[in-house]
């Protein structure tokens, strides 16, 4: 009788630990980044979250497909730059921490396939950088700029001849048309050069390469001027004779820019080899 009450109360004294060892475990909810760095290659919900992101800056113009390709690398290269970053092309925590706090009221709505932004929501870039000009509805003005382009033409696709377009309205709206044109022929003269970047977003987000992507102008809605320049620029016209490089006098003290041999002036800007 002592023994069973004696087994009784090692198994009373049992379950008592078990209830105090083993708590009831709730799941609790995870953000769409994990600890992983991203990379070139990279392919998942992470990388959703990151392209989505970038687009709602206004740095990022492909599809959100969840596979870390060029497009993104160098949106990612952007906007480390800009926010003066090291600029890697990688992922890592301090880069999602600073793309977190400059972009609060993103939501997590999983791939869009990219017909949509993954956020409605407007953002401000609150974190010490900033895309400056307008971050406001980037992905809607990337559509109906493309709904102008053919699919493709000469080896470049809707949103290569789109971006270019965005890059013309944003360095020479105000210019003459020629002027306009001759903006669209340096980045093709650029890409037909073994010294630049072999994609149009290579070229164009190449920190420092154009003030518009420093000081966000890139991320107004070109207008149909813009976009009849770059097709004529596509379509083989070229104001430039050639040109690699442009400034404005009035606005740069650049040493490298005024060493440059000078080909052409077209309006406020010079052109040079």
């Amino acid at each position: 009788m002592v023994r069973r009450g004696f087994v009784f109360l090692r198994l009373f004294i049992s379950v008592i630990a078990l209830s105090v060892v083993i708590p009831t475990v709730h799941p609790t909810p995870v953000g769409a980044f994990t600890a992983r760095n991203l990379m070139y290659g990279s392919q998942g919900y992470d990388v959703d979250e990151l392209q989505s992101r970038l687009r709602l800056l206004g740095y990022y113009w492909g599809d959100i497909d969840g596979d870390f390709g060029w497009k993104t690398y160098w949106a990612v290269r952007t906007f480390q730059y800009n926010f003066g970053m090291k600029v890697t092309g990688e992922v890592d925590m301090a880069t999602k921490l600073k793309l977190v706090k400059a972009t609060p009221n993103w939501h997590y709505q999983g791939s869009s396939g990219g017909n949509s932004s993954a956020s409605t929501a407007e953002s401000s870039s609150a974190s010490g950088g900033s895309t400056g000009g307008s971050t406001t509805s980037s992905t809607a003005a990337s559509a109906g700029a493309s709904a102008n382009f053919p699919a493709s033409v000469n080896g470049l696709d809707q949103s290569d001849l789109n971006l270019m377009a965005h890059v013309v309205y944003g360095e020479a709206r105000g210019e003459s048309f020629e002027g306009e044109v001759a903006i669209a022929a340096v980045i093709l003269n650029r890409l037909h050069s073994d010294k630049f970047p072999n994609t149009v977003p290579g070229i164009v987000y190449s920190p420092g390469a154009f003030s518009c992507v420093d000081d966000g102008q890139v991320n107004l809605t070109p207008d149909a001027t813009a976009k009849k320049a770059v097709m004529e620029a596509v379509d083989g016209w070229d104001p430039t004779h050639g040109a690699l490089f442009y400034f404005n006098p009035a606005k740069t003290s650049n040493a490298f820019m005024w060493s440059r041999p000078e080909i052409i002036t077209i309006g406020n800007h010079i052109f040079t080899d």
